[in-house]
């Protein structure tokens, strides 16, 4: 948010940046309201993704794809 500290307006911010107006004063009231622009932790830190089931799986395919490609 320099951009903004340096002067420049939320609109004028979200045109640089190609993002929307909202965004920007998303990110000036965080910050405003915290003194950071940390993201907030997602989903509910159960750790209980849709692709726990194939985790493993999906690893070895990862090695697998990597090794062949070499």
């Amino acid at each position: 948010m320099t951009y903004v500290d340096e002067g420049h307006g939320h609109r004028e911010a979200a045109r640089h940046f190609r993002v929307s107006p909202k965004f920007v004063n998303d990110l000036v009231k965080l910050r405003h309201k915290t003194g950071l622009l940390t993201p907030k932790k997602q989903g509910n830190g159960g750790g209980h993704g849709k692709l726990v089931g194939v985790a493993g799986w999906l690893k070895a395919r990862v090695v697998q794809r990597r090794d062949h490609a070499r």
